[in-house]
């Protein structure tokens, strides 16, 4: 079905914001904290990072006052929707024994409040796609996760600018949205007009439009929201080369490379953090001080940490070396045999929040070359 391009003004954008709450939804978006973008929940308009910008560059992040008002002028932060729909530390259940000596177990119920995720860009919408793929498997289904999935609204946004940790276009996850939200919309700003593009996808996100009664978008309107995200695309200085990146990184087990790489990284996880599609997880069981109850927590890990991939005896990756490795050729590799697609976004953020600044764009060109010359 051909979805129709509407025309809404910041004021109607402020009343659309005000119809999601009132239908019950928690409104949760981006805003300043400490100096970064952050998401959180909002109440309002007035509580986006109105007239900010970032700026990103290998292990660099500021953010800069723009020129304009824009809403969504900005590209993002640290944080990922994943810790709303797959939370850092999360209880899955717990077991009381009874006076009668027998155990009862009970597993936790997952909150069921409805989320609406405001101003989602396109690699990210990907990121949850992918997560989709590994918490609603037939085979394994993460319950809470599922849960909240079907209780969530998505007003996705187009990147309209890039920065220099971008690289969603060569992953072609980015920068336009196409599917999978109830919302799009694309910000236009000049010196006379401020307005959204706006497009729905969803019964849910027609029906706002209709109860706002927007008119369609002129050709003229609809013109310089493709020509924004364009030139978007032109704005990138980072890419990777997907051709066969899978069998590449299998043949590069022993390349020197992962030896350079290794005298940088400092194993601090920090990029698996920020990942959008990381999942790797711990459980810790905490036990009452009476020893009647246990509590089985769990929490987000990091194939960085040695603890990771310990089993009897010890780490089965105890080098700095070993545990890059492995995430990189996971993350762009054996992904696909896991589940049929790459396991990143290119959103950039390992790139801006790795301390020493690796770029992962770089490391695959390095080690294909390596490969390429090791061949010929």
């Amino acid at each position: 079905m051909t979805r129709k391009n509407l025309l809404c003004t910041t004021d109607q954008f402020q009343q659309l914001l005000h119809l999601i709450k009132n239908d019950g939804y928690k409104l949760l978006g981006p805003t300043v904290s400490n100096e970064v973008i952050i998401y959180d929940e909002i109440q309002s308009a007035q509580d986006l990072p109105i007239g900010w910008m970032d700026e990103q560059d290998p292990g660099h992040y500021r953010l800069k006052r723009r020129s304009d008002l824009a809403y969504f002028g900005y590209n993002l932060g640290p944080h990922s929707w994943k810790k709303y729909l797959f939370p850092p530390t999360e209880k899955l259940f717990s077991a009381r024994k009874q006076s009668n000596g027998m155990v009862v177990f009970q597993e936790t119920e997952p909150i069921t409040e409805k989320m609406a995720f405001i101003g989602v860009r396109a690699c990210e919408l990907h990121a949850i796609f992918i997560q989709d793929r590994v918490f609603k498997n037939k085979l394994a289904v993460y319950k809470q996760y599922q849960q909240r999935r079907e209780n969530l609204f998505i007003m996705a946004v187009n990147c309209t600018r890039a920065v220099n940790t971008c690289f969603c276009v060569s992953m072609g996850t980015g920068p336009e949205v196409e599917e999978g939200y109830d919302l799009s919309l694309t910000e236009i700003i000049n010196d006379k007009e401020h307005y959204f593009i706006v497009s729905a996808g969803s019964a849910i996100g027609r029906s706002l439009c209709d109860q706002l009664a927007l008119k369609p978008a002129g050709q003229t309107e609809c013109e310089i929201a493709q020509q924004l995200i364009e030139k978007n695309i032109e704005q990138m200085v980072r890419r990777v080369d997907n051709k066969n990146v899978h069998e590449m990184l299998s043949r590069s087990w022993d390349c020197k490379r992962w030896d350079k790489v290794a005298e940088r990284c400092i194993n601090c996880a920090n990029c698996t953090m920020v990942c959008p599609t990381c999942f790797c997880t711990d459980t810790e069981d905490k036990v009452s001080l009476d020893g009647a109850q246990v509590d089985r927590w769990q929490s987000w890990d990091s194939c960085f940490n040695l603890s990771h991939s310990f089993v009897h005896g010890g780490s089965i990756r105890e080098s700095a070396k070993s545990r890059y490795r492995q995430w990189l050729t996971h993350k762009f590799g054996t992904w696909w045999d896991q589940f049929g697609i790459s396991g990143c976004v290119g959103c950039g953020r390992c790139i801006a929040w790795c301390p020493v600044g690796i770029d992962v764009t770089e490391e695959l060109q390095e080690l294909r070359n390596e490969c390429d010359k090791n061949n010929s």
